[in-house]
C-alpha cells in the first residue's frame, strides 16, 4: 500500500492505493462516510472494505474527499464530494487501463455519493452500498439502477433506518436488468462495532460470487439472518471470535498531520458519524 496524490478540482486529494499484481486484475474505489462526522478515508468500516478488495486480487484506492486529512478544499454536501470521486476514479483506471472489472463500494455517506457515481459512470459493473443514509438522502435518481450490486445493513442501527434501507433495496430489486442482493446484520450497529468481520465475509462473498459470474440467484427480499452469514466464511482463518485489529489500524498511515493514536481516535470516537 502506498500513498497517493491526486489532482482534484479543489486542489489535491489524499488516498492509499494497493497495485494487484495482475494487469487485467479489476479495480475498486473505496468511499468513506461523511466529513463533517469525523468521517475519513481511515474509518475502519471503509478499511475493512478496502481490505477485503485487495484480499481478493483487486487494485484499490480509498481517498479523504476535499477538506479531510492532507485533501484540500472545503466540504459541499454533495456535488464537490462527487467531483472528487470522479477524478479517483479517473485516477485509478488510468493505473490500470487493463483492469476487467470496475466497482465502487461506499459506506453512509460515501454510499449515497457512489450510488450517485454509478449513475454517471457506464463503466462501473458493481457496487457495494454500506448503510446508505436512506432515512437522510434522497435515491430517486437510481431510476433506473444501471447495474446489480449489494446493500449491507446494520439490524440495531442508532443512525441510520434499517427498514428504509431495506424498503430500498427491494425496490431496486425490483426493476428489471439488475439483482440489488441486500444482506442484514441483525445485530449490527452503524459502526458494525463488533461485526466487521461479519461485514468483511458479506462483502467477500458477494465479490467473489459476482465475479465467478455464476448463475444468477434467486432475488433475495427479506432480510439475511446471521446464521446465514456465518454459513459462508471467506477466510478459512478468520472466526467471529477473532478480534478486529486488521479493520481498525493501517500501519502505513504515518505522516506529518496524522499519528496512530490520532487513527484509533478516528475510528473510536465517530459515534455520531453519518
Amino acid at each position: 500500500m502506498v500513498e497517493v496524490i491526486i489532482n482534484g478540482h479543489a486542489g489535491r486529494l489524499e488516498g492509499r492505493y494497493h497495485q494487484a499484481k495482475r494487469p487485467d486484475a479489476p479495480v475498486a474505489l473505496i468511499l468513506h462516510p461523511h466529513p463533517q462526522y469525523g468521517g475519513t478515508m481511515n474509518n475502519k468500516v471503509a478499511y475493512a472494505l478496502f481490505t477485503c478488495f485487495k484480499d481478493l486480487g483487486f487494485s484499490v484506492l480509498r481517498f479523504n474527499f476535499r477538506g479531510v486529512g492532507r485533501s484540500q478544499g472545503v466540504f459541499e454536501d454533495g456535488p464537490g464530494e462527487l467531483s472528487d470521486a470522479t477524478i479517483a476514479l479517473d485516477w485509478l483506471q488510468a493505473q490500470n487501463p487493463d483492469a476487467r472489472q470496475c466497482w465502487i463500494a461506499g459506506y453512509s455517506f460515501g454510499a449515497w455519493i457512489g450510488l450517485q457515481l454509478l449513475m454517471r459512470r457506464p463503466d462501473i459493473n458493481n457496487f457495494i452500498a454500506v448503510s446508505p443514509p436512506a432515512n437522510e438522502k434522497d435515491f430517486g435518481f437510481l431510476a433506473p439502477c444501471p447495474t446489480s450490486g449489494l446493500i449491507v445493513q446494520g439490524g440495531m442501527d442508532e443512525i441510520g433506518n434499517p427498514k428504509m434501507v431495506e424498503e430500498l433495496a427491494y425496490r431496486l430489486n425490483n426493476q428489471r436488468h439488475v439483482d440489488v442482493d441486500f444482506a442484514m446484520i441483525e445485530d449490527g450497529d452503524h459502526m458494525y462495532n463488533g461485526h466487521l468481520v461479519d461485514l468483511y465475509k458479506v462483502v467477500g462473498n458477494y465479490v467473489i460470487s459476482a465475479l465467478s459470474k455464476k448463475a444468477p440467484a434467486k432475488k433475495r427480499r427479506g432480510r439475511r439472518k446471521k446464521s446465514e452469514i456465518a454459513e459462508q466464511m471467506l477466510l478459512e482463518g478468520k472466526s467471529s471470535e477473532d478480534t478486529e485489529d486488521d479493520y481498525t489500524d493501517d500501519e502505513e498511515y504515518d505522516d506529518e498531520d496524522y499519528n496512530d493514536d490520532d487513527m484509533n481516535d478516528d475510528f473510536d470516537d465517530e459515534d455520531d458519524e453519518k
